[in-house]
């Protein structure tokens, strides 16, 4: 049974490359055209596979909609927060999640540190979207023409002498963060509080969300919670596959440029 299924699933990357005939599956299965027939009836039968007027055949509408349906079904934030919350067990930092909607960049989800020191951020609260790290990485992701069409009619707030001045300098800054992978907010928002964020990405390689690791000064320097940022992007990139549903490939230590 298990030598059967693993057959029927096999026809289905091999029609993702395009429509095949009986004889092209038989043969990238191994098997007699007689078996390959079988799978394939199967597989039309529950819609994963289409009959065209020329006898080969293509994925079915019903794969595409069971994929639709599983994407919709999709809750980033459930699948993060035990990463998230492991994250802050292990560096007692505030954590954070955020995701790109309608404008605005939003805190969805939130870890709370260890210490008496709290930062002031909500669930449900937009990000100063200019500075922060999370927005960065959300906005990067962005094709050049929307990145240049934001930056323009957004506002440049001075919350601190750090903070973007404007729309050339937080070009250069996503920029920045788009090739590299990660980045940072280093009291460009409030002078006392430092924050390091990674991507999760989907299946597709396209950046869904954004988390984040922010503590005060007063805690640990700007320099030690850099020295965070691999354990900070491994977790993002765990966050990452159990989203897509991929397999990670072995860990590999990185450190910040």
């Amino acid at each position: 049974m298990s030598q059967t299924v693993d057959r029927a699933l096999s026809i289905l990357p091999l029609l993702a490359q395009g429509p095949a005939d009986l004889g092209q599956v038989a043969d990238r299965l191994g098997v007699h055209k007689s078996t390959a027939l079988r799978l394939l009836r199967t597989l039309h039968e529950h819609g994963l596979v289409y009959r065209q007027q020329d006898q080969r055949y293509r994925l079915g509408a019903r794969l595409f909609a069971l994929a639709q349906e599983a994407v919709e079904n999709l809750d980033v934030r459930e699948i993060a927060h035990p990463h998230l919350a492991a994250l802050n067990d292990r560096t007692g930092h505030t954590v954070h999640l955020a995701v790109h909607e309608d404008g605005e960049v939003l805190y969805i989800d939130k870890v709370e540190s260890r210490y008496p020191v709290r930062m002031y951020s909500r669930i449900g609260k937009p990000v100063a979207i200019t500075v922060a790290a999370v927005a960065k990485l959300l906005l990067a992701d962005l094709p050049e023409p929307e990145r240049r069409a934001l930056a323009a009619k957004l506002d440049y707030p001075r919350y601190t002498p750090r903070s973007t001045p404007d729309a050339a300098a937080f070009l250069q800054e996503l920029a920045t963060v788009r090739e590299q992978g990660w980045a940072t907010d280093l009291g460009g928002h409030e002078e006392s509080i430092n924050c390091v964020a990674a991507p999760i990405r989907g299946a597709d390689g396209r950046v869904v969300a954004a988390m984040s690791v922010s503590a005060p000064n007063v805690v640990v320097t700007a320099e030690e919670l850099l020295a965070l940022l691999p354990l900070v992007r491994r977790t993002a990139e765990a966050i990452s596959h159990d989203y897509s549903g991929t397999t990670p490939p072995k860990e590999t230590e990185e450190s910040p440029a």
